[in-house]
């Protein structure tokens, strides 16, 4: 086997990997909501613990543009400190002559994820780290070319033999990476502060908000639970960007994306299928995961595809009762909220949920 295939091959079985998976779409029966609660600590696998000197590792790996085939990106380029860990785009920026199909979801308290992926087709940050790496319209780098070229540099033939015992690997870059990101909390906003029974934490109108957020607007259907992320796949009948759908680049990107998944039809695509391509269930089709919440004031644009601009566009959507798609969640439904309504969860969404965001420089790069 050409070591050159082995690339595309993970791709293809990290997918086919997924497709195994159960769906989690939106269930035909309504399921309670997890309660609200104080985030727990961050948890930290037996198989790949968190220790201050991989975290350091990982960090530099995070911001190291080797990472990228031609040298011009890095996690970071995608995932922006000074963005909430996104890049404030609609869709993540792209390798040279392709284009990207999907916002860049935000890192804040991406340790407590289950799924990666706006498809959710990674179950783990270390199974997640090595696709942007080898993904041809993101980093674009061979794994095979990057071991070699990280074991040109000494200080990470240190730091890795330090760390894990053993020589530089693309598991071991992903555990270091991974074992960053762990690293990346919001744990103190005045939602979490009101949790622990803090007498007034959250102002008159951000208690207002969260009201609303737990009662006649709904969100705390999808977003509940103590990272505000339900873990499930939703419709939500998002419109597709007409711009993106007569760019070739994007075109190119979703056909490829479809035929690495195994979907005979890729040909065919004209419009993101979102979990589909992972399960292949017709009830997943558009459905796209609950991203968390906190820090979500600094995470816009919104939706798998960047197509809301602000909260504020993000309630008139839900206050509408979603998109079109008649195949949306039958949870979405027009809310009557007021305009007082609608800025009182605003305020809550964009100060209630916002606290003390991860300090980031970027290290020196070896």
């Amino acid at each position: 086997m050409s070591p050159r295939a082995l690339p595309l091959l993970l791709l293809c079985a990290l997918l086919a990997g997924a497709i195994l998976l159960p769906s989690s779409s939106f269930p035909a029966e309504p399921v309670s909501p997890t309660a609200l609660a104080p985030l727990p600590s961050p948890p930290s696998p037996p198989e790949n613990p968190t220790t201050p000197e991989k975290v350091e590792l990982g960090k530099k790996l995070f911001f190291d543009r080797r990472l990228s085939g031609d040298g011009t990106m890095n996690c970071a380029t995608c995932h922006d400190p000074e963005s909430g860990f996104t890049d404030a785009l609609a869709t993540s920026l792209s390798y040279p002559t392709t284009r990207n199909w999907r916002n860049s979801p935000g890192l804040v308290n991406v340790a407590y994820r289950k799924r990666l992926f706006h498809d959710g087709r990674a179950t783990s940050l270390e199974e997640q780290a090595l696709f942007p790496m080898m993904s041809p319209f993101e980093m674009n780098r061979n794994l095979d070319y990057l071991e070699e070229v990280l074991k040109t540099v000494p200080a990470y033939v240190e730091a890795f033999q330090a760390v894990f015992g053993g020589e530089v690997t693309r598991q071991r870059v992903a555990m270091a990476i991974s074992a960053f990101e762990r690293t990346l909390l919001s744990r103190d906003t005045p939602l979490d502060r009101h949790l622990r029974g803090e007498p007034g934490a959250l102002s008159p109108r951000q208690r207002a908000g969260l009201d609303l957020f737990l009662g006649k607007a709904g969100c705390a259907t999808c977003h509940n639970g103590p990272n505000l992320a339900d873990e499930r796949f939703h419709n939500l009948g998002v419109p597709e960007d007409p711009k993106a759908k007569g760019d070739p680049r994007v075109l190119a990107t979703a056909r490829f994306v479809g035929k690495v998944s195994g979907f005979p039809e890729y040909r065919t695509l004209r419009e993101d299928p979102g979990r589909f391509l992972v399960t292949k269930d017709p009830a997943d089709w558009k459905a796209f995961s609950t991203p968390p919440l906190r820090e979500v004031a600094a995470t816009a644009p919104y939706m798998h595809n960047g197509a809301l601009g602000t909260l504020q566009e993000v309630i008139d959507f839900y206050d509408r009762g979603g998109g079109d798609d008649p195949k949306k969640s039958p949870v979405l439904r027009p809310l009557g909220l007021s305009r007082e309504e609608k800025e009182s969860l605003r305020e809550f969404l964009a100060t209630g949920l916002s606290g003390k965001m991860p300090e980031m420089r970027a290290p020196a790069i070896p």
